[in-house]
This record gives structure tokens, sequence and C-alpha cells, in this order.
């Protein structure tokens, strides 16, 4: 009998050899994430594997998956000690290799295999690990699948009933890219920075941007797990800065920054300044409600405004739903409501038929802003977002505040704003006039100016957006009365980047 998986075990002992270890915390929302070695160990991901074929088995899910791994230095061990978990629990496994998170959902539809498991931290840092998970094609696990799978895993209630196989899956790749590139070429050669920070994207992108016509300029595409230069992730400003000066250096017409496995895509325009996802989301949204009559979005809480204020969506009579911050919420609000695509401010886009199949690909996302960049051929990215109204938005900020702490406080945060509406209380002299309490807390005031604190689904840490429709003053001075009300909560630490 397989052990039941431990909490804890010390490195460099019989017990972390002989059995599983995998804490609690590593089950996420939506996805798993652990520090390898220290939260969990390689029989541990076996015990992981073994869960999850036995969750398909409850859920009345054929027993067969596509596994693929992210370039990081451990990530293909952790693959293979998951598909032993696998094989264990009865499921015929298609291993794609090395591959990005939407190459193994593309995988799905184009071998018929009804459920994924793709191993990747995404952007997180080096040290990390994880499993992105799904059995309903394009949808990815909720929060109930995930909390089964920690019940079955942290208990050891593992349905190993045997008969798995296994089938290598030879130059996959060819097909995703095949599939992405059968289309009409760009009417013109829209120079593009690609930007991968040496992660997985990096294999790809150059290829997959140059078959669609546009004129590459590579940055940071080398495989190197070590992530020499900055951490790929397109929130990130050292990437974002470093992705501004190549632009600048090549006079490219945009720069397209891809994070560590290849769902998310983010812009720095013509004149090197970087516009957020979620204002870029609201530029594509303008785009394709011209190309498609009265289209419905989603956006998450942590998006700006716009979507709800901008007069053009209005006039093109577009529909817009503010729903939970990350991926699989977004991408199953998507698939819900039948809308033609959905935005986040990290750069998780979803697109629908007829542009994407429902699931986040940062490649897709790259194609839809250079397919608005074809249609406009007299203007530039940097001329396209001047004609968005004004605000001032705060990047995605990050305080640590431990797993085990950090819905906690945001309960303790939601319930302080939420008593200073009810009692009328003020924010530099401004009464909170919205709530929106979907995902953390998202307070707006007279002004339009809103302020939001959720916890983050993938890392110890919160996440804190600010935007304001009125000056870079009100943006500051609403960071800092957010930010005191956080710090009445010793547990919240520093913050990983501020305005």
């Amino acid at each position: 009998m397989f052990p039941v998986p431990e909490q804890q075990l010390l490195p460099n002992t019989y017990a972390y050899e002989a059995r599983p270890m995998v804490k609690r915390t590593g089950f996420r929302e939506y996805d798993a994430r652990w520090i390898f070695g220290k939260e969990i160990n390689m029989m541990g991901v076996q015990a992981l594997g073994m869960g999850l074929g036995t969750l398909l088995g409850e859920l009345g899910v054929k027993r067969e998956i596509v596994v693929g791994h992210d370039y990081r230095s451990y990530s293909a061990s952790i693959k293979l000690a998951l598909v032993t978990g696998l094989m264990a629990s009865g499921c015929t496994v298609h291993d794609i290799g090395l591959a990005i998170t939407p190459m193994a959902y593309f995988a799905q539809f184009d071998l018929d295999v009804p459920a994924v498991a793709m191993v990747t931290a995404s952007h997180n840092e080096n040290g990390w690990t994880g499993v992105k998970m799904g059995c309903a094609r394009p949808l990815t696990f909720g929060p109930d699948e995930m909390s089964r799978l920690k019940e079955i895993v942290l208990a050891g209630k593992f349905g190993l009933c045997g008969g798995g196989a296994y089938a290598h899956v030879a130059d996959f790749p060819a097909r995703y890219i095949a599939d992405l590139t059968a289309r009409p070429k760009l009417s013109r050669p829209i120079k593009v920075v690609a930007a991968c920070g040496n992660g997985t994207a990096g294999a790809f992108a150059e290829e997959i941007l140059a078959a669609l016509g546009a004129e590459v300029i590579p940055l940071d595409t080398t495989l190197d797990h070590s992530f020499p230069r900055y951490n790929p992730n397109p929130e990130d400003m050292e990437m974002l800065h470093a992705i501004r000066d190549a632009v600048l250096e090549h006079g490219a017409d945009v720069g397209l920054g891809f994070d560590g496995d290849g769902d998310r895509c983010g812009v720095i325009d013509d004149a090197g300044e970087e516009i957020f996802a979620d204002k870029v989301g609201v530029m594509l949204a303008r785009d394709l409600a011209r190309v498609h009559d009265k289209p419905t979005f989603v956006v998450d809480v942590k998006s700006t405004g716009l979507y709800h204020s901008d007069p053009v969506l209005k006039d093109l009579g577009v529909t817009t739903d503010y729903w939970k911050t990350g991926h699989s919420y977004i991408k199953r609000r998507v698939n819900e409501l039948g809308a033609l695509a959905g935005f986040e401010k990290s750069g998780h886009y979803f697109f629908n038929a007829p542009i994407g199949r429902g699931y986040d690909d940062g490649f897709v996302s790259a194609i839809a802003i250079l397919d608005m960049l074809d249609r406009n051929p007299g203007k530039r990215m940097s001329d396209l977002e001047k004609t968005l109204p004004k605000t001032w938005s705060s990047p995605t900020m990050s305080p640590h505040c431990d797993d085990e702490k950090k819905y906690g406080v945001v309960d303790k945060v939601i319930a302080r704003l939420l008593a200073m509406k009810d009692e009328g209380e003020t924010i530099r002299g401004q009464r909170i006039v919205e709530v929106n309490t979907v995902n953390g807390i998202r307070v707006t005031v007279e002004d339009g100016t809103w302020g939001l604190v959720r916890a983050s689904s993938n890392k110890p840490e919160l996440v804190v957006v600010i935007e304001s429709p009125v000056s870079r003053t009100r943006l500051e001075e609403m960071f800092a009365d957010i930010d005191a009300v956080l710090r009445q909560n010793p547990e919240v630490g520093a913050y990983n980047q501020t305005i």
C-alpha cells in the first residue's frame, strides 16, 4: 500500500526518500503549487498523480490524460514521477514533452483526450513547481475539484486499479504551430520584439510570429532555466523595461512579452511605454466589437473600470461582466456566458470561437494584437492607446502574507472597508459608492478612483491594485489609504513592487 503523505519531512533522511511529502497549502484555488524539495518530494508528486487519476474515475471521466512540462531543471523529472502515479491509477498518459501550457490544452482537442496535467510553475521563481489540471476542455479545475483532489491525496485514498499505459507523442509542437499559423499572413511586416525571459515560450516564439509575416526581433528567447536576466513575468516591471529598451533600440512597432509557460502576453507600445494588459484588453474589445456584433466580454476585478465607462464600447453595444480573478474562474465564466473573450490584468486572455478555443494562450493573444494593428494600418500601437480615456493605474502589487494567514487577513480587510462604507466614513473626503466582493474587495469612491485587495491564488501573497480616472495624485492617495488598512494586520509583509 502506498503511504499516506506527510506534511513535512527532513531532506537527507531515510524517511524523506521512503515516504511522500505533500504540504496541504500547495492545493490552491485552481492550481497546485509547491516549493520543490521543501513542500513536496518526488513520492509526493507520485501521490498527486495517483490522486488525480482517482479523481478522474470519481468524476466519470475516461482515465486518459495529456501531460507536458516546462523548461525548469527539475520539471521533466517531476512530470515522470507524476506519470507513474497516473499510470498506477489506471490512466493512459499521452506525453507531449517540453511544452508551453496552451500547447497541452491544445493537445486535449488535437489528440481527443479528455484530461490534462501540465507540470509548470508558470512565472514563479526557481524552486517552485506545480501542475495545471483539467478534465472538461477547455476548462481547468476550480475550487470544487481542487478541494476533492486535496482530500484524496492527503488521506491517501487512492484507487490504484492499474492497467495504465504510456505513449510519447513525437514532435507535438509542430502540430500546435501549424494550427496557429494556418491562416492568412499579415498584410504588412509588423516589427515585433518577442521577449520570453529565457522561459519555455522562447523555443517557439520566433517561429510562430515569423510564420504570420511579422518581422521578429527575439529577446531572451534562449532557454535557460536559471532565468539570468529576469523572471519571465509580463507583470514584472523589470521584464517590461527590458522590452521597452529593445523596442526603442530597434524601432519596433510593438513589444510582446511571454510568461514562463506561455499562456500570458504583455505589451510595450512603439514609444516604449508599457500598456497594462487590462488596457490592451479594452483596445482589443473595441477592435473586436467592430468585427463581431455586440459581443460580451468577461474581465477580472483587477481590471480597469474602462470596460464599463468607455464611451466607444458603450456605442458598440458591448456587455462587460466583472468576475473573479484567476485563469480558471475567467475561463469558466467566458464559457458559461458564451462571451467572445475574457481579459485579465495579469495578461491571461481567453478567446472563444472563431478566434480561439476558450483557453488562455499567449500566442493567440499575440495574434489578436497583431491583427488589431493590421486592421489599423494608419495607426501605431501608441495611437490606439491614446484614444482610450485617460486613467492612472498601478501595476499588480503583492505584499507577502503566509498562505495559512492570507485569507483571514483579507476577511478582516473586507470587514473594515464594509464598515467604513456602512458608517459613512470617507477616504480622503470621498464616500465609498460601490463595493465588489466577488473576489476579495474592490471599493470605488465618488470620483471613480478604486482600490482592490485580494489573496493571491498561487503564492503566499496578497494582491493590491489601484486605478484613478482623475490624477496620479489620487492614485497615490488611494494606495496610501488602502495600504493603511492593510497595515492594521501585522501578518502583512513587504511588497514585491509599488508605485
